[in-house]
């Protein structure tokens, strides 16, 4: 269940948005009576009361609102027990003062903003034996490990225990908590009123994650990042998971460079069958499959890491497949009525890649290995060179790209990703008539690079088609079930269609 936590200066909008919240299907909600403006009319907020209710009132001390006496606080929190609320919320040292009453459940909980403490197990200890129905810990995760810490304590208690980390190294708990015998997790109402760092909101909770579907033996699949809350990765395999009924369930980890092997470690208590993998870690992952696939090796780098049917890790590049395949589609358009068995449609092709990345690394392997003729720029030299040496081919200076006859241009920087949007990597009076123009960013997918090239009478390329061949082939790598690609493609489409142009 979700308990979505709900906060306004105003009790007329608080009970707006409580009734909003019945009808959209919320089973519980948190009143955080710390928000109001003026003493609570708690007859108000609970007589007639769409849904369940615990009621909290948090202190200024435990990052609340509250900004009256505590004497007034503690009268509250007994009003609304003999008021008949379904739950409240007390701190530790105000338990043995506020008595059980009535058919009201006591929620003991503990909050930390700053880390996840070694001895949460002797918090939970104490906080059980002051008469709690449920016990609450809620801790700042500071590293993924305190995800499985948390986890693991919340499947070890002996008492019915709410558990899950804040922050966006803790996002992964919230979602999990359920799975490991938690009665509820928190989410917001609106993204814009968070009570804790880190809290999704309702509707991504339901709708994107489908908490109240997850259980003890629903799989996890996620992405390794740093940063990682920009994904949209979670968006669209959580979509087509959906789609298939599978129960499953796909999460963002942030994860910091140089923790990558530590990490994927500690997560085996988690049981994750797959991992997305992205900057900074498509390097560092390779070292760490048991096997690989032709193009890592070839590459060096993956982005991709699976449980195969031996349950050992496997390492895959689709980064690779899926810039090809657009590519190709692209190129066999001019041709199509070429044969068959004709040559490569990169074959005899100058190609100038933007970029010296993972991405870049992995288009410009299948650029060589189809017999193009690659050339390789990037803003920082020394990248650029290294990747040249590596692929054999020509380095171009940044600041000459313009110059250089192409038939195919790529870009795989970052130039024109949202909010850069008035930004590209390569001016308009560079681009020719005929030329085919490849940009890897997906936000937004019409680019100012995209939107030029189409003015000059380019082909095109967007990089939501390479996102969702690239997802697509790490979907059925995960689950060994066809990607419905279309659903991936439209929910892509539809998240990131406010930052497009017109």
């Amino acid at each position: 269940m979700i308990c979505v936590s709900l906060g306004r200066t105003r009790h007329k909008m608080v009970l707006a948005e409580h009734q909003a919240l019945a009808e959209r299907g919320a089973k519980l909600v948190e009143l955080r009576l710390d928000w109001l403006s003026r003493v609570p009319d708690l007859g108000r907020l609970l007589v007639d009361r769409p849904t369940p209710v615990i009621v909290t009132c948090r202190r200024p001390r435990d990052k609340g609102l509250w900004r009256f006496t505590e004497e007034q606080r503690q009268t509250l929190l007994r009003s609304a027990i003999v008021a008949g609320a379904d739950y409240v919320d007390l701190e530790e040292d105000i338990a043995t003062d506020i008595r059980r009453y009535g058919p009201t459940k006591r929620i003991i909980s503990y909050h930390n903003f700053d880390e996840t403490p070694a001895d949460i197990a002797d918090i939970h200890a104490r906080l059980a034996k002051l008469d709690a129905d449920i016990v609450k810990i809620v801790t700042m995760a500071n590293s993924p490990a305190d995800n499985v810490r948390m986890l693991q304590l919340v499947r070890g208690a002996a008492s019915l225990t709410v558990g899950f980390c804040m922050g966006e190294f803790g996002l992964p708990s919230r979602i999990l908590t359920g799975r490991y015998g938690a009665p509820f997790t928190y989410a917001t109402f609106h993204r814009e009123r968070q009570m804790a760092p880190g809290q999704p909101t309702f509707d991504e909770m339901r709708d994107v994650y489908r908490y109240d579907q997850i259980n003890e033996e629903t799989e996890v699949f996620g992405v390794v990042a740093d940063p990682v809350a920009h994904s949209y990765s979670p968006l669209i395999h959580n979509a087509a998971l959906a789609h298939l009924g599978l129960n499953a369930v796909y999460l963002p980890f942030r994860v910091p460079e140089g923790t990558l092997a530590e990490t994927i470690r500690e997560f085996d208590a988690l049981a994750v069958k797959g991992y997305s993998v992205t900057l900074p870690h498509k390097e560092a992952v390779v070292e760490l499959a048991d096997e690989r696939d032709k193009a890592v090796d070839e590459i060096g780098a993956a982005n991709t890491l699976y449980r195969n049917d031996r349950g050992t890790w496997s390492a895959a590049n689709t980064d690779h497949d899926a810039a090809l395949s657009s590519l190709v589609e692209a190129l066999s358009a001019e041709s199509p009525d070429k044969p068959a068995e004709a040559a490569h449609p990169l074959a005899g092709k100058k190609v100038l890649l933007l970029g010296a990345g993972g991405v870049a690394r992995a288009i410009g392997h299948g650029v060589v290995r189809h017999g193009g003729i690659l050339m390789v720029t990037n803003r920082t030299k020394a990248r650029a060179a290294e990747l040249a040496e590596q692929f054999g081919c020509v380095l171009v200076q940044w600041e000459n790209r313009g110059a250089q006859f192409a038939d195919v241009l790529i870009n795989c920087t970052s130039v024109g990703m949202h909010p850069g949007v008035d930004e590209t990597p390569f001016v308009a009076n560079w681009l020719r008539e005929g030329m085919i123009v490849f940009d890897t960013v997906y936000n937004p997918e019409r680019t100012l690079l995209i939107k030029q090239a189409r003015e000059r009478g380019c082909r095109t390329v967007t990089g939501v088609e390479m996102f969702v061949r690239q997802a697509a082939r790490q979907f059925e790598l995960f689950t060994g079930q066809p990607a419905p690609q279309d659903v991936m493609r439209d929910t892509l489409r539809q998240a990131i269609s406010p930052a497009r142009s017109s």
